[in-house]
C-alpha cells in the first residue's frame, strides 16, 4: 500500500502562484511498485479532470490543454514526493487537486495517461481558490 498525502493548497488572487506537494509513504516494495504519477483536479458540480502526468523515476511529462505553460509537474524521487508549480492562475483554476500513483500501464507523455482510471492510489486532496 502506498499513501499520498498532498499539501500546498490556499487561495490566491487571479495571476498569482501557488505550488502543491505530495509526499508519498510505504514499504520500499510498494514505493518502487508506482510506474507514474499525476495531479488531478475536480471543481464542484464537474468531473475530475487530469492536470498533468510525469514518469516515476523518469522526465516524460504530459499536461492537459488547459494548464499547458502554465504548470510545471515534477519529483524527487529521493524523497518519495511530487509537486505541481502554478502559475498564472485563473478562477477557473479553482478545484480539489489529487495526487495520484499508478502501477500498472501509464502511457506516458500521452493524453491518455491523464485517465483516472490507471490509478490505484489517491491521496485525500487539497482546495485551490483563485479569486478573480
Amino acid at each position: 500500500q502506498v499513501q499520498l498525502v498532498e499539501s500546498g493548497g490556499g487561495s490566491v488572487q487571479a495571476g498569482g502562484s501557488l505550488r502543491l506537494s505530495c509526499a508519498a509513504f510505504g514499504a520500499t516494495y510498494s514505493i518502487s511498485s508506482i510506474n507514474c504519477m499525476a495531479w488531478f483536479r475536480q471543481a464542484p458540480g464537474k468531473e475530475r479532470e487530469g492536470v498533468a502526468s510525469i514518469q516515476y523515476g523518469g522526465s516524460v511529462t504530459f499536461y492537459a490543454d488547459s494548464v499547458k505553460g502554465r504548470f510545471t509537474i515534477s519529483q524527487d524521487n529521493a524523497k518519495n514526493s511530487l509537486s505541481l508549480q502554478m502559475n498564472s492562475l485563473k478562477p477557473e483554476d479553482t478545484a480539489m487537486y489529487y495526487c495520484a500513483a499508478g502501477r500498472g500501464v501509464c502511457y506516458v507523455g500521452s493524453r491518455s495517461s491523464l485517465n483516472n482510471g490507471l490509478y490505484d492510489y489517491w491521496g485525500q486532496g487539497t482546495q485551490v481558490t483563485v479569486s478573480s
